[in-house]
């Protein structure tokens, strides 16, 4: 099995699917890319059992055939190589590999691709085709509000809910949740999934540059996205998401809107002087002033800064850890936010205060911390 192909095009798809690949895997032939000849199109795939990527490419061969290469020997032998066609030469009854450059050959072991994991097969049972640069947007508008608690495995993703009006993309970790809602992405039926962290990570890195159309494929147990000569399937956590709508406040009479890019560097520089253990912040609204403070009392540490601001309701003061605040008004790319209120001790919905996007809509809770008066 025998085929040349340009060091810099294999590195590239190589690079783009290597994320996938765990460190510390228990099957050592998951430590390999597996590389299928067919056709004069060589197809790589990459998996760590629950999600396989594979991308395919046009090479010049008049073989059929398949074999395993180890990821991080071929990996660290293709960076250091100058732009060349290079020859990979494959032994198939002793799994070895040699590849020709210019001015060398190099050899490696690899192993036999008939063992490697095969591709789970998908009985799709709905599907939804998005721009990629939507998905890539939901994706980063919400993956940074998921959850770590092992304990609560569905909070851990990203509940995609797609219907015939629009696509909802939603994370939580009980303790602040996004609701990013896409009126230009619709469904034929009624359908949801939760993905979970780690492909989502992987397919927006690899949507960046892609202008395709991605098809979203999936069951009740894997999701399929495929775009670009690139095909990403992952197994979906199991399980009931919460009701995410009940814990958002729906009458919230005290609104506040702030310029975005002085309330957030208030908000870093303050920051410093909270206690580090409660990260604890004080918003104090009264009339067009918004005061933000921060201080720890272990080591005597205080700071605070004044914005202007526009304010409807009663004078209020509200404490919120100022890790989620930053988090949060961070991935919002408008000029203004808007923070509504209700109570001191209920959920703040932040939102922009001016829509860039008529088919976006972006919602932010985050729960107060009580404050030590």
């Amino acid at each position: 099995m025998n085929f040349v192909i340009i060091a810099s095009t294999l590195l590239k798809h190589l690079k783009s699917i290597g994320g996938v690949l765990n460190t510390n895997n228990t099957i050592p032939i998951l430590d390999c890319f597996l590389f299928e000849i067919s056709k004069g199109e060589l197809t790589i795939s990459a998996s760590d059992m629950e999600t396989t990527i594979t991308t395919s490419t046009k090479v010049e061969s008049n073989d059929n055939g398949n074999i395993a290469i180890p990821a991080k020997t071929l990996l660290d032998a293709l960076s250091n190589l100058p732009e060349q066609p290079i020859s990979f030469i494959v032994d198939k009854t002793k799994n070895s590999i040699k590849i020709k450059t210019e001015t060398g050959d190099y050899n490696i072991s690899g192993q036999n691709g008939a063992e490697y994991p095969k591709l789970p097969q998908l009985n799709s049972e709905a599907s939804i085709v998005i721009k990629s640069d939507v998905l890539a947007s939901a994706i980063n508008k919400t993956i940074f509000a998921t959850g770590n608690d092992d304990l609560r495995p569905v909070m851990s993703g990203v509940f995609c809910q797609f219907n015939e009006t629009n696509s909802i993309f939603v994370a939580t970790d009980a303790h602040k949740l996004v609701r990013y809602t896409r009126s230009d992405a619709k469904a034929g039926t009624a359908s949801s999934f939760i993905m979970p962290k780690k492909p989502l990570n992987i397919l927006k890195n690899l949507l960046v540059g892609i202008d395709d159309a991605v098809k979203v494929e999936f069951n009740k147990t894997n999701a399929l996205f495929s775009f670009g000569g690139v095909n990403l399937i992952c197994r979906l956590i199991d399980g009931k998401y919460p009701n995410y709508e009940a814990v958002i406040p729906k009458h919230n009479p005290n609104k506040l809107t702030v310029d975005r890019g002085s309330f957030l560097g208030a908000l870093k520089r303050v920051s410093v002087f909270s206690n580090k253990a409660t990260h604890q912040i004080r918003v104090k609204v009264t009339g067009s002033q918004l005061r933000v403070s921060a201080e720890d009392l272990d080591f005597a540490n205080e700071g605070h800064e004044t914005l202007t601001c526009t304010y409807v309701g009663e004078d209020m003061e509200i404490g919120f850890n100022s890790r989620f605040l930053v988090e949060m008004i961070s991935n919002l790319d408008c000029d203004e936010i808007s923070l509504e209120m209700s109570a001191p001790n209920r959920a703040g919905i932040i939102l922009p205060a001016n829509k860039s996007n008529p088919s976006e809509d972006v919602l932010m809770l985050v729960m107060p911390v009580m404050l030590n008066n």
